[in-house]
């Protein structure tokens, strides 16, 4: 599309070397926007483990019905009927 911009956004992202009074903030910014991204990582990871492990006897029971009678139908159906439940029990 605009072959001029694209180039100009990546040469954006390069370090800027004719600068020299801000090289002793480029180490700090570099950590405090990488550890930035990675909290929120960690944090994302946790929430889905947590969610797994609380939802994990929905899953069962939806992976259980859906062999027993092959219906996507009738295991959607029990496993919101077990999430709802074990949500409840949370409250």
């Amino acid at each position: 599309m605009y072959p001029e911009l694209l180039v100009k956004a990546f040469l954006i992202l390069l370090p800027n070397t004719s600068q020299s009074g801000l090289q002793i903030f480029s180490g700090i910014s570099d950590v405090i926007f990488g550890a930035i991204p990675l909290i929120i990582g960690i944090l994302v990871i946790i929430v889905i483990v947590g969610a797994a492990i609380i939802l994990l006897p929905a899953i069962i029971v939806g992976v259980v019905v859906w062999f027993l009678t092959g219906s996507f139908f009738f295991a959607g159906f029990a496993f919101l009927v077990v999430a709802v439940l074990s949500l409840a029990t949370l409250i």
